[in-house]
């Protein structure tokens, strides 16, 4: 399975491509998508254009993007949002199942820790892909995105042949069953 995993912004755009049988993954491209200009609306055409081209090009299975979190400031959280929403409408627009991740899940799923610094993701990414240098922050994130997919799918595929729900707890709830 090839996966476009994005770590969406504003200003800078991660991507990572990678190859996965969910056990194995292997590198296929990634970069940023650096954006400029203060108009948000042309940042947003960028994003869109660049996820196309990415996807026509590389002809990804899905695209595995990071939910938005919101932080301390709401005006960033509705731009990241926005960008976000640009990724994946390139990605729904030419056919592609999307799957979006936490950050905590994200980090969980390729350090072990939701509460991994971003130099912690970077060097993971470097040993499990096997890259010669750290790649750059955005770029790393993308990646990791990817592989939180990747591992997510590669986990329930082992699961056996009719287990239909997960159940979980919430914090404060009762039991809940997840389809």
């Amino acid at each position: 399975m090839r996966i476009l995993g994005i770590d969406p912004g504003s200003l800078v755009t991660g991507f990572g491509l990678i190859d996965s049988d969910g056990r194995k993954s292997s590198h296929v491209h990634s970069g940023c998508i650096r954006l400029k200009g203060k108009d948000l609306v042309v940042r947003l055409g960028h994003i869109f254009e660049e996820v196309s081209e990415l996807v026509e090009s590389h002809r990804p299975d899905v695209l595995a993007i990071e939910q938005v979190f919101v932080s301390k400031n709401p005006s960033s959280a509705l731009k990241l949002g926005q960008a976000r929403g640009a990724a994946i409408c390139a990605g729904v627009r030419l056919g592609l199942p999307v799957s979006e991740y936490s950050p905590t899940s994200i980090k969980q799923a390729v350090v072990g820790t939701g509460a991994a610094s971003k130099e912690q993701v970077q060097h993971m990414i470097s040993m499990i892909l096997s890259l010669k240098t750290a790649p750059a922050s955005d770029e790393a994130d993308a990646l990791a995105v990817a592989l939180c997919h990747a591992h997510t799918q590669g986990t329930l595929r082992a699961l056996p042949a009719g287990v239909e729900a997960i159940a979980f707890r919430t914090r404060g709830s009762r039991r809940r069953t997840r389809r």
